[in-house]
């Protein structure tokens, strides 16, 4: 008997049987599907010996439902995401010509999936263009309703992006718009709102998987009303909700001070933390003595090296971070972002570890539960019906699907069976070409391999 996921104050309630509605994809959407939902119904049979299963159910969206019913984006494939809560889909193939601009953006906006989910980590074996991919092991809370993602914008030479110039040149006094007559404008709305439940959905991740650290990557030091504001409301979120469980960087600078010269002054210690105190005013002065004196009354639950088991809530500049994860990737855990910045860093860390192909994600609004899993490449049409592209990407997506229904097992084996088959060299074309002495395989033979190299079966309860 098939049933669906539930939400409760307590979080999801996953039956046995439950139904998970999928869009296989478009292009190589179908050859990825055809091998990740073996993949999928293998992990379950291997882990539950037949106590659970997943109940598959297709909905259509791209290029199929607009062949089958006229629609990009039928009302029923949104409602059955609503109803079920939790889904997967394949690549999709953005319309030509208007409408909606990306189906992905718009399945995201419709069900208020709030945080774009994308861990990158290292699977031994594969091709990589840096020297050690292995340090990469990092999680991204990528904000996925606001930025420049919102779609607010007019075109250059439009009678609206007209009325927008005018207004903000004749009523707001804005003089720096470079070529007013030929500019396209885009609003970029960041709220404190959708900044603090992407942060407080990251640092409740990271406290439940022992990580150690969340930075939070923005360009505030230029769009200081949106960018810093996301910073600032994030350190904010931390001190006031988690505040026994956080230490903020500066905080940890300060206790570190007092806790290698117990007799350091408040000012003496923010002389240490800002090295250009000595040139500031007297009121930015005090400033930073009152941090300082802020986080010394938390002597009692952060001093004495306690700071160094809490979660550690730091930031850095958009630009420098995508430097900084390629020359110091274990300096980063969980990343915390905004739309576009997120955009950037994830599949610039998912090239460090094998591309793009083996990158999963996740769409989540953990506040309602509902969830959609996918792939993060595109469709790769010229190689539809060729059996022939990596399915990895769809596959640990799955894998996250997984986990995030409770299903550890499950998803144990099928990182097991990647692990397996990318250490056995049996891979498919994108890897092969790249390793010696490998075996070719095709998208199908590829998900053989994978169950072939999972675990034996394990007891739990259904």
């Amino acid at each position: 008997m098939a049933d669906p996921i539930t939400m409760s104050p307590q979080g999801l309630n996953v039956p046995s049987n439950p139904i998970i509605p999928f869009i296989e994809g478009d292009g190589t959407g179908p050859d990825i599907w055809s091998a990740a939902v073996r993949v999928f119904d293998a992990a379950v049979e291997k882990a539950y010996t037949g106590q659970r299963s997943l109940q598959w159910m297709e909905v259509l969206a791209g290029e199929k439902a607009f062949n089958q019913t006229g629609s990009w984006l039928p009302d029923e494939t949104v409602e059955a995401f609503r109803t079920y809560l939790i889904g997967i889909k394949g690549p999709l193939t953005t319309p030509i010509g208007g409408g909606i601009r990306s189906l992905n953006v718009a399945l995201r906006q419709m069900l208020d999936l709030y945080v774009c989910l994308r861990p990158i980590r290292y699977f031994k074996g594969v091709p990589s263009p840096v020297k050690k991919p292995q340090d990469v092991d990092i999680i991204i809370f990528r904000e996925n309703t606001e930025d420049i993602y919102a779609g607010v914008e007019w075109e250059a030479g439009s009678d609206d992006v007209k009325k927008v110039i005018k207004f903000l040149q004749d009523e707001m006094g804005v003089k720096n718009i470079r070529f007013p007559q030929t500019s396209g404008i885009g609003i970029k709305p960041i709220s404190s709102e959708g900044t603090e439940r992407l942060i407080r959905a990251a640092i409740k991740y990271a406290l439940k998987n022992n990580r150690k650290s969340i930075t939070l990557v923005h360009k505030g030091n230029i769009m200081k009303y949106t960018e810093g504001a996301f910073r600032d409301w994030g350190y904010a979120l931390a001190a006031n909700e988690f505040r026994n469980e956080t230490v903020s960087e500066r905080e940890s600078w300060i206790l570190g001070n007092k806790e290698a010269n117990d007799s350091i002054t408040s000012e003496q210690n923010a002389q240490q933390i800002d090295p250009g105190f000595s040139m500031m005013t007297p009121d930015q002065q005090k400033t930073i003595c009152d941090e300082v004196d802020e986080a010394i009354k938390l002597w009692p639950t952060h001093g004495d090296g306690q700071w160094k088991q809490k979660l550690l809530i730091r930031d850095t500049i958009a630009d420098i971070t995508l430097q900084q994860v390629m020359t110091r990737a274990k300096s980063f855990d969980v990343v915390a972002t905004m739309n576009l910045n997120g955009d950037y860093l994830s599949d610039a860390l998912a090239a460090q570890v094998g591309g793009i192909g083996i990158a999963p994600g996740a769409n989540i609004n953990y506040d309602t539960g509902h969830a959609i899993f996918e792939a993060t490449h595109g469709t790769a049409p010229k190689y539809a019906g060729l059996d022939k592209v990596n399915p990895g990407s769809v596959i640990l997506s799955g894998e996250m699907m997984l986990r995030y229904m409770g299903w550890e097992e499950a998803a144990d084996l099928i990182i097991q069976g990647i692990d397996g088959a990318i250490g056995a060299k049996t891979v498919t074309y994108d890897f092969e070409r790249l390793m010696e002495d490998s075996t070719l395989v095709k998208c199908s033979g590829f998900a053989d391999a994978i169950i072939e190299h999972m675990g034996a079966s394990v007891a739990v309860g259904a």
